[in-house]
């Protein structure tokens, strides 16, 4: 087996029904509820124009070298309707690894998004293509087509660890990461609270939000509270 280039055909999916499911969920609420530990690095943000409800589907997972594109080809001839494309580039910016002509393609098969640790081009066209794109920037550099690379796999994109048929999740906030194996119990956690959530939003709207949590917190880590001025 050519370790380092080699493409799996098959994944492990998570019925679709559950992967739409959080498609109105913010990406904020499921990172609370997984400990905060499993959201993208800043660095990859939404580079097109945003859509009604979040990106979500599932992860074709693509490793390439850095500034080299030639896997992300072969993974858009695999591209199945509710796909999201994530490709690990070792942190490269050298080399942007996508343009007009793949995107739009990738549209024609059904994709429902990008992850890409790497930039793009074309960024004028992509914007209003109506597809999802999550980038780390813009570079009219093209990229290579040598190899090696593999596909659906495990890869680190965005400081996270991806595998192959997990959710991806995506808004303005940025991209979550949700293991397969999670995704049913994790779903009635984060349903209950985003409930919770838009009921402390709307207290902190009336003005009626409980704030005493504050200084009971600090008190119970050795803050000390001086009802004078610092001289």
């Amino acid at each position: 087996m050519s370790v380092g280039f080699r493409v799996y055909l098959k994944r492990i999916l998570p019925p679709k029904e559950l992967v739409e499911a959080f498609r109105f969920i913010p990406a904020s609420n499921i990172s609370d509820c997984m400990g905060r530990l499993s959201g993208m690095g800043s660095e990859i943000r939404l580079m097109t124009r945003p859509t009604e409800g979040n990106m979500v589907g599932t992860a074709l997972t693509v490793k390439a070298r850095p500034g080299d594109n030639l896997l992300l080809h072969k993974a858009l001839n695999m591209v199945m309707p509710g796909d999201i494309v994530v490709l690990s580039n070792e942190g490269d910016r050298s080399q942007s690894l996508m343009g007009a002509i793949m995107a739009t393609f990738a549209k024609s098969r059904g994709v429902a998004g990008f992850v890409l640790d790497g930039p793009i081009r074309d960024i004028g066209y992509i914007y209003d293509l109506g597809v999802p794109v999550y980038a780390a920037g813009t570079t009219p550099a093209g990229p290579w087509k040598e190899g090696p690379g593999e596909i659906n796999v495990p890869v680190s994109c965005g400081g996270n660890v991806i595998n192959p048929g997990d959710i991806i999740v995506g808004d303005l906030d940025g991209v979550i990461v949700i293991p397969r194996e999670d995704a049913p119990s994790l779903l009635e956690s984060v349903r209950s609270f985003k409930e919770n959530d838009e009921k402390k939003l709307e207290a902190a709207e009336k003005g009626t939000a409980k704030r005493d949590w504050v200084d009971k917190s600090l008190l119970e880590k050795g803050c000390e509270i001086i009802d004078d001025i610092c001289r």
